[in-house]
Order: structure tokens, then C-alpha cells, then sequence
């Protein structure tokens, strides 16, 4: 299959065709860079001068699409001129190759071609100075300097500036990248979170609603119907509670209405109070000292939680809440009893567990639930253990 050449830019087109008939506008009025009279003009007249200029201009076409082919070609088109008597335009032309041999070329010729025309200017002023002992020898090696190594030197210095402006404009996309990432995991954080809160404070008070409800009206018990009536106010009142300290603190950017709406262990006392109202027979044994507060938050809902799976599950009996400080962590643990029930005595949405597990994982923390055998039967048992170090504590601090 055969392959097509690159086609020229249009940009690399103006500049051939400039090229070409700035260079006929000399020859057409006999401006040349020498006279025929010089001994080293081996091809004096007008027309050997069109030759050169034509191949340098067919040059230009390439200097993008094929700036080594351009410049390889073209140099021999500079020698060819160099036997006459010479065309501006084809020498100014040839500079052109050269700065677009090092600018668009591959990385390995943009470093070599400034090194060899270096070289070159460097010979070409020492060998002819030492051959011939004239000054104006000197001439030919600042000539080569400007026809070779300055638009070579020009080149790699442009390059070396669009490289790095190329590498800053990617380590600015990568930036911007990374900032999307981390802000859309901060805003999936963020709504996991939220959701944890809202199941934890709301998913308590109106399971006992729905309990609670449905005893007054199945009970034709006019007494017992004002009790479940007066747990659904206290359970609506607190859960509306809840909820405000909640969009509280979404609307307030400060920050500063976090410490109202956040629980801690001291407030399991309350917490156990409400279960029994709510009808669960809750025992509670609770030693620790200062936690930090997410250590303390993470356990108060694990609490919560238990005891509010226990409200809709449970079978009739004793629900144990046991917390421990140990030497590297708080050890919570919380058993219901299990079985007996076909049915829950209040629907739920499942993510009850998850909840709590994300809230230990948090925390580098671990969380296990699920039956196990006791004397007194099988029980359903939820642990937690929740490490605290002195890298938590500075943290919070």
C-alpha cells in the first residue's frame, strides 16, 4: 500500500512561494551576492542561479511536514548556490530550514544539529585563519555562524520554551484533574455521611413511631392508646429536633453549630432512657473516659443503631449495652435476643449495618454482627472496637 506524502501547511506554502519570487524578483534585476569575477564562482551567468532558489523554495514546502528531508536537501542546494554567484533569498531560505530542522524535528536532532553547526563555525574560523593567515579568514567562520549555528541556536532555544510550556500546560490539566477527583470524593464522602446522620437520627424516633402507632390502633384500650400516643409525640418532637440541628448545620458554613449537633457518650444515658420508653428492656454498662469526639460520635450511633435494629427485631427479653475503654481502643458490644419473630415490628431500609460498619472502617476500626449461642439462648450480637491513638487525638486537635 503505498503512503502519501504529508501535505505542506499553508503556512509553509506562503513562505515557499514568498521565497520563490523574492528570489526572481532579484535575478530578474541582477542582484547577486558576488561577481562573476571571483575565482571560486565555477558557475558565473545568470541562469545556474535559478536551480539553487528553485530547490531551496520546493524545501520550504517540507519544513514542518519533513524538516530533516527538508534540510538534507536543501544543504546541497547551498552548495550548489555557493559556485555561482549566489542569491540572497536562497541563503535566507536555508536559514529557515535550518531553525525548522531543530523546531519541529525530532528531540535527537534538535540537540544535535546546534552541536555539529557549532563545530562547524568553530572549524570554519580556525582552518582557514591557519591556512592562510589573513584576517578576513575569519569571515567564513562568522559566516557559517550565522547562515547555520544562529538559526540552529534560535530553534533549540524556541523548542526548549514551547516544551516547557507544553509540560506546565499538562501539569495544569493534571492538577485540574486531580482537584475533579478530589473534589467529587470529598462530595461522595460528604453525602455518605450525611446519609449515615440522617439514618441514625431519624430511622430511631420513627421506628418507635411505627411501633408505637400501630399498638394504638389495634388496641381498643383507651389508657394504653394515650401512652403509645404520647411516645409518638416524644419521638416526633425529638426527631424533628434532630432534624433541625441537622440543616442546621448544612446551612451554616461557619461551622460553628457542629458541637450542638453532635452526641456524645455521656448522652447514652438518654439514649437507654428513651429505649425503655420505646419498650425495650435495656441494660446499660458503660466505663470510659475522654474520647475523641469522632471516636465518641462513631460509638454513640453504633448504639443507637443496635438498639433501634433491636426495637424492630428482637424477641422479648433483656438488651445488653456494654462498653469498655481498652489499652488501644473503646470495645462496644451490644446483644439482643434472637429469633421468635417472623416479621419486623417496623419496616427498615437495610442500611442500618452498613452504617455502622462504614462508621468503625472510618476509624480503622472493626465491626462484627450476627447470632451466637448464650446460656439464656441465641442472642444477636454487634461489636465494635475502635481504636484511639495519640495520631487521632492530634488530629483533632
Amino acid at each position: 500500500m503505498a503512503v502519501r506524502p504529508p501535505r505542506p501547511r499553508r503556512f509553509d506554502v506562503h513562505v515557499a512561494l514568498g521565497g520563490l519570487l523574492g528570489g526572481l524578483l532579484l535575478w530578474g534585476v541582477g542582484l547577486a551576492t558576488r561577481p562573476h569575477t571571483e575565482p571560486y564562482v565555477l558557475l558565473p551567468g545568470r541562469w545556474p542561479l535559478l536551480l539553487p532558489l528553485v530547490v531551496m523554495a520546493a524545501c520550504e514546502l517540507l519544513r514542518r511536514s519533513a524538516p530533516r528531508t527538508a534540510l538534507l536537501i536543501g544543504t546541497p542546494a547551498l552548495v550548489l548556490d555557493l559556485v555561482t554567484q549566489g542569491n540572497l533569498v536562497t541563503i535566507l531560505m536555508y536559514t529557515d530550514l535550518m531553525y525548522a530542522a531543530v523546531l519541529y524535528g525530532p528531540p535527537a536532532s534538535a540537540h544535535r544539529i546546534p552541536r555539529i553547526t557549532g563545530l562547524l563555525s568553530v572549524a570554519g574560523t580556525v582552518v582557514p585563519f591557519a591556512v592562510w593567515r589573513e584576517p578576513e579568514a575569519l569571515l567564513i567562520g562568522v559566516l557559517i555562524g550565522l547562515v547555520a549555528f544562529g538559526p540552529a541556536a534560535t530553534g533549540l532555544i524556541v523548542r526548549n520554551h514551547r516544551d516547557a510550556a507544553e509540560a506546565a500546560r499538562l501539569r495544569a490539566e493534571q492538577t485540574a484533574l486531580l482537584s475533579e477527583v478530589d473534589r467529587v470524593q470529598a462530595v461522595t464522602a460528604e453525602r455518605s455521611r450525611m446519609a449515615r446522620e440522617l439514618h441514625d437520627m431519624v430511622a430511631n424516633h420513627l421506628s418507635a413511631i411505627a411501633i408505637h402507632s400501630t399498638a394504638a390502633l389495634s388496641l381498643e384500650d383507651e389508657r394504653t392508646s394515650r401512652e403509645a400516643l404520647a411516645v409518638i409525640r416524644e419521638n416526633s418532637v425529638q426527631g424533628l429536633s434532630e432534624m433541625r440541628r441537622l440543616i442546621g448545620i448544612l446551612r451554616d458554613g461557619a461551622g460553628d453549630r457542629e458541637p450542638a449537633a453532635t452526641p456524645t457518650l455521656d448522652g447514652l444515658g438518654a439514649l437507654v432512657e428513651g429505649a425503655r420508653a420505646n419498650g425495650l428492656d435495656v441494660v446499660l454498662d458503660a466505663t470510659h473516659d475522654s474520647l475523641p469526639a469522632p471516636v465518641e460520635l462513631a460509638a454513640y450511633r453504633i448504639v443507637q443503631e443496635s438498639l433501634t435494629n433491636a426495637l424492630k427485631h428482637a424477641a422479648p427479653g433483656t438488651v445488653a449495652v456494654r462498653l469498655r475503654r481498652l489499652d488501644d481502643g473503646l470495645d462496644i458490644r451490644v446483644t439482643s435476643p434472637y429469633g421468635g419473630r417472623d416479621t419486623p415490628r417496623a419496616p427498615g431500609s437495610g442500611a442500618g449495618l452498613i452504617g455502622m460498619r462504614e462508621r468503625a472502617a472510618l476509624l480503622d476500626g472493626t465491626f462484627e454482627a450476627g447470632p451466637e449461642s448464650g446460656p439464656d439462648g441465641t442472642l444477636w450480637a454487634v461489636r465494635a472496637c475502635l481504636p484511639v491513638t495519640d495520631t487521632t487525638r492530634g488530629e483533632l486537635e
